[in-house]
């Protein structure tokens, strides 16, 4: 019967090894399969045919007397160690010829191959190898390929990356430990500016080679194929390319011309497996070396970590102005501020305002946006100095405005803006809508226009509420606004407080409120943040209070001996 499975995944697979390189063994076999003209002759006949003549094709190649082929032809078997050399038939025409050696390694190989000579000749015939120092991959690596298609034509920086090989680089060092190489390069070639640009990873290359020509024809380049690339960085990364065939079936070669020849391949990992003993060994001192890291690392870090003032919540904030768009005019910028309302304080050197660069817009999609990408860091403390739970404070706002400059540096109101910042720690982005004031008629419109100026705000927080606003309605009758762009803001928000640490007893009570904390997602649950840690608070000093007094004073005396 002929192949049950064609292996039709060429496709290459990563593997990674602490052990050395060197133990690796690959066996590689391959036989002829038939030619392909034979095969379609076969297929073309009747069904009633077929029944009687079927074909073999595992077994053809070893009983094909009829072509005259002897069996050592049509079938071959080499386990290959890590760049162990096996000349094929052309270098050992091109090597016998001591005249033909130009560089080193061209020479060594002579010298090999006189041995082998002497010693009977080399044993293989079809299969061999091209090592990393051969010109086979100079040129393989520099004629690399995306896609299979013949047209291919490499861009720019394929064509530039090509040209830089991955190699080990050993630096001479002069007396004293100084390097060799000059410290500023003041002139740089394009070699050098190629080998300092690029990670710099050691990587060995060997291919694993076959020849199909005729037989008595062997030793002609164009029957080269490439059967198995293998690639070793020095990290320890194992690339194969085609993988190893194991339980998916052989691989197959189709050749081009008249006969059109196919031939199959295999790919095995041959390589000597580690002892159990051995293997347990190497995990504990993985172990070790992992254990003693990670000490290392705790010693480098400490255990004294700035802990929040006793009865206050830290709110850490690292933000990003990320970018604005939508808007009418270029060259945008922003000034924000943060409020904070009250029983909230910062540092005093903490810096609650800030002023973004002015950013150029560009064409995104039908819309002018300007990437800012600018970082702020804000501090804060809630400190609760009310224990009644009914007075609970409001949750910090940023404040925005997105002005643009003209080109006599005069400046327009884009749009004003605010932020609550978010009720629970995590990442969170937010593009928060802006909105401009406007009057009536078209004056104002010119004057923005050709000189600049647009009515403004004198207070920033009218966006929202004001500050100083006492009552329980706002009305905005009368005051006319135009909807204008969007900022865009990527916050990082960070919660500390002793309150979630303090006693061990109440651990699973604050791990609800933790979980609590965790939940709040819509804007009409801002305030019960602030209650659920002031309830935990509350919680805490009568679990204080309910101790008896003689306990108390007896952990105090205990404390000061």
């Amino acid at each position: 019967m002929a192949e049950a499975v064609w292996n039709e995944d060429p496709g290459g697979a990563v593997y990674r090894s602490r052990d050395p390189i060197s133990n690796l063994r690959v066996r590689v076999q391959i036989q002829r399969v038939t030619s392909t003209s034979l095969m379609l002759q076969q297929l073309q006949q009747p069904f009633s045919q077929l029944g009687q003549q079927l074909i073999s094709l595992a077994t053809l190649g070893g009983h094909n007397t009829a072509s005259g082929h002897c069996p050592e032809e049509e079938k071959e078997e080499a386990v290959i160690g890590w760049q162990e050399k096996l000349f094929s038939q052309f270098e050992v025409d091109l090597y016998q010829n001591e005249s033909a050696c130009q560089s080193p390694l061209d020479r060594q190989y002579h010298q090999e191959i006189v041995k082998l000579e002497g010693s009977g000749g080399r044993k293989n015939r079809r299969i061999f190898t091209y090592t990393d120092h051969d010109r086979f991959t100079n040129l393989e690596e520099l004629s690399q390929k995306v896609t299979t298609s013949v047209k291919e034509v490499p861009s720019y920086l394929a064509e530039r990356m090509a040209n830089v090989r991955r190699r080990r680089q050993e630096r001479r060092l002069r007396e004293g430990g100084i390097p060799k190489s000059r410290l500023v390069t003041w002139e740089p070639s394009d070699e050098f500016i190629r080998n300092s640009h690029i990670i710099n990873t050691p990587v060995q290359t060997m291919y694993i080679m076959g020849d199909f020509g005729p037989p008595g024809k062997l030793g002609c380049r164009e029957h080269e194929r490439v059967l198995c690339t293998i690639q070793v960085d020095g990290n320890g990364v194992i690339t194969v390319k085609p993988d190893f065939t194991g339980t998916k079936g052989p691989y197959r070669i189709e050749l081009e011309g008249e006969k059109r020849e196919m031939w199959k391949f295999t790919l095995e990992n041959t390589s000597a497996p580690v002892k159990p003993e051995e293997e347990e060994r190497e995990q504990r001192v993985f172990k070790d070396l992992y254990s003693r890291h990670k000490e290392y690392l705790n010693g480098l870090v400490g255990s004294d970590f700035e802990m929040a003032p006793p009865g206050a919540l830290r709110l850490f904030v690292n933000g990003e102005i990320v970018s604005a768009q939508g808007y009418e005019y270029n060259n945008l910028y922003i000034h924000f501020f943060l409020e904070l309302p009250s029983c909230w304080s910062c540092p005093p050197s903490q810096q609650l305002s800030g002023v973004t660069q002015t950013c150029a817009t560009k064409t995104l999609a039908k819309e002018r946006v300007a990437f800012f990408s600018f970082p702020f860091t804000v501090e804060m403390f809630f400190t609760q100095e009310d224990e009644s739970e009914g007075t609970l404070s409001e949750w910090p706002i940023l404040y925005f405005e997105v002005l643009s400059l003209d080109y006599w540096q005069r400046y327009r109101v884009e749009g004003y803006g605010f932020v609550v910042l978010p009720a629970t720690a995590g990442a969170h982005t937010i593009t928060a809508s802006t909105w401009r004031p406007v009057e009536l008629g078209t004056f104002s419109e010119l004057q923005r226009f050709f000189i600049g100026g647009s009515p403004e705000l004198e207070d920033m927080t009218y966006a929202r509420v004001p500050g100083t606003f006492v009552g329980s309605r706002l009305s905005r009758f009368g005051f006319r606004t135009e909807t204008t762009g969007s900022v865009t803001f990527r916050l990082n928000c960070l919660w500390q407080s002793r309150a979630f640490l303090e006693s061990t007893s109440l651990r699973r009570r604050m791990q609800s409120v933790l979980d609590r904390l965790g939940s709040f997602s819509q804007p009409g649950s801002l305030y019960n943040v602030l209650e659920a840690f002031q309830r935990a608070r509350h919680r805490m000093r009568e679990a204080r209070d309910s101790l008896p007094q003689d306990l108390i004073r007896t952990s105090a005396s205990a404390v000061q001996q």
